[in-house]
């Protein structure tokens, strides 16, 4: 009785299972040649999703990005810190985690991510520019200087590397009085 019953539930649960298609198609997202789009349109000439560069961090950087024009400091550096641990070797989402540390005086943090950010960039004009505004806002007049100074040998008709000298040399006048 017990082995009929174990017979019949191992029936049913069997009866579920579906068998390995052995028509040796192999199924991908890559249309074939002649197929068209809903819209009636061939693929061809359409991007698909091995032709697109994407990375992880993509999302989280630009959210982060919306974060900081919208001065929201503190979200918008943990979006690009969780940027930074998905690529690693992006060098634009350590820039940013910088930039945001440095609006929330988080001083320490923004020193390590210049330090990826130039090691995976370089000695751009942006990173040169950033740090001098980092040394700026913490006090430290000539490190802003010469960060500045070198951002503009670079880059002379940068506006923002002209406004921050502008910046700092009113941060000057303002020390004076």
């Amino acid at each position: 009785m017990r082995l009929a019953a174990l017979a019949g539930l191992l029936l049913i649960v069997l009866s579920g299972c579906q068998t390995a298609d052995t028509s040796g198609v192999v199924r991908t997202n890559e249309p074939s040649k002649g197929d068209v789009t809903a819209f009636g349109d061939a693929f061809d000439g359409l991007k698909t999703v091995s032709d697109v560069e994407y990375y992880a961090s993509d999302q989280a950087v630009a959210e982060a990005k919306n974060q900081f024009r919208a001065e929201n400091y503190g979200n918008a550096g943990a979006l690009f810190y969780k940027a930074t641990q998905l690529a690693p070797n992006d060098g634009g989402a350590w820039m940013g985690l910088a930039a945001c540390s440095d609006r929330i005086r988080r001083f320490d943090l923004s020193d390590y991510a210049y330090r990826q950010a130039f090691r995976l960039v370089g000695g751009t004009p942006e990173y040169y520019n950033n740090v001098g505004y980092s040394y700026l806002l913490r006090g430290k007049l000539q490190d802003a200087r010469s960060n500045f100074l070198k951002a503009y040998e670079l880059a002379p008709n940068d506006p923002t590397v002209a406004n921050n000298l502008q910046l700092l040399s009113s941060s000057v006048k303002n020390l004076e009085r």
